[in-house]
């Protein structure tokens, strides 16, 4: 797997970004079944940059916690098996690994939420980490029965991965 980190900003979260990211993005690949090497960018910014995504991508005046931005775009939320008849724009043509996209998480809502939540900076790190890769394989928490798939998905994953509140 490929994870590209670009940090934005001097807050710092204190633990090693890198290393947890990447162990929890193979967790959530592992238990949503993906046959394929990945590459997932990862972008750590402020409230102020990730408000400004948020202005600019959802027409929303205000930061949020985490974006995804999906490379794919997934029928079906978790079928990878589209990918193998016509799925080929999606992998990088150098390394052959499935592109999944973009998360960008404000390390200030991670430090804000996980006190707000009473629980560690790491389980809010990773909890919003899962739940962008759910988003980048096409879950979703709009409507209301792909919530009542979706948010029941990333706790088990979280419970999983031994990542609890």
């Amino acid at each position: 797997m490929t994870l590209l980190i670009e940090n934005e900003t001097e807050v710092s979260l204190s633990m090693d970004i890198e290393k947890e990211a990447k162990e929890i993005i193979e967790f959530v690949l592992e238990k949503t079944g993906c046959p394929w090497e990945c590459e997932v960018n990862l972008t750590i910014t402020d409230n102020p940059g990730i408000h400004r995504l948020n202005k600019e991508f959802r027409d929303i005046d205000r930061p949020t916690d985490v974006l995804s931005f999906p490379m794919a775009d997934f029928p079906k939320a978790g079928d990878y098996s589209w990918l193998d008849d016509g799925g080929e724009d999606c992998f990088n043509p150098d390394t052959g690994e499935l592109m999944l996209g973009d998360i960008v998480i404000s390390a200030d809502k991670v430090l804000e939420q996980a006190k707000e939540y009473g629980h560690s900076v790491k389980r809010e790190f990773c909890f919003l980490i899962v739940h962008s890769m759910l988003h980048l394989i096409g879950y979703d928490h709009i409507e209301e029965a792909d919530r009542l798939v979706m948010e029941p998905l990333q706790k088990q994953i979280l419970d999983d991965a031994g990542i609890n509140r």
